[in-house]
């Protein structure tokens, strides 16, 4: 059992753009985060199927690769969707939990690519590999803000 908190939202409008923190979102069951780059087809991972509808990415990870590597990768530079804290992301896989008034479904584990390096000019890649995040579907949209809590469904 966990009890969890999304700490920050993120969104890029399409590929390359920057990511854009935001007060609130909506989140659309099937499709993603509003305005996001993979809700409108505008990723770079659009055009190949996958479970993507919303990412996500442990805070604590964060603060290891500071503590770790003295690498600081903040919130808006990981290209992750949600920023957790006290989420157990790897154990979610094929699981369901809710994220405020929506319900999640653990796709897959996310996989750290060479980009983030490229457009943070930081060395994050191997550092995140097994720690990259959680890939999820949205099973049942609603509203989320920084706060809300994250748990199992």
């Amino acid at each position: 059992m966990f009890d969890g908190s999304i700490m920050s939202i993120h969104i890029a409008p399409e590929a390359r753009a920057p990511m854009q923190p935001l007060d609130e979102a909506r989140l659309v069951a099937g499709v993603g985060i509003e305005g996001d780059r993979y809700a409108t087809g505008r990723g770079h991972y659009s055009k190949f199927p996958d479970i993507r509808e919303i990412t996500l990415i442990e805070e604590e990870t964060l603060v290891a690769l500071k503590r770790d590597h003295d690498l600081d990768l903040a919130p808006i530079e990981h290209r992750r969707n949600l920023t957790t804290r006290g989420v157990p992301l790897n154990h979610l896989v094929g699981r369901r939990f809710r994220v405020g008034e929506a319900l999640l479904e653990g796709g897959r584990l996310n996989t750290p690519c060479r980009y983030l390096d490229l457009v943070t000019g930081k060395s994050a890649y191997e550092l995140l590999i097994h720690r990259s995040g959680l890939n999820c579907r949205i099973v049942e949209g609603g509203t989320i803000r920084p706060g809300d809590p994250v748990r199992p469904a």
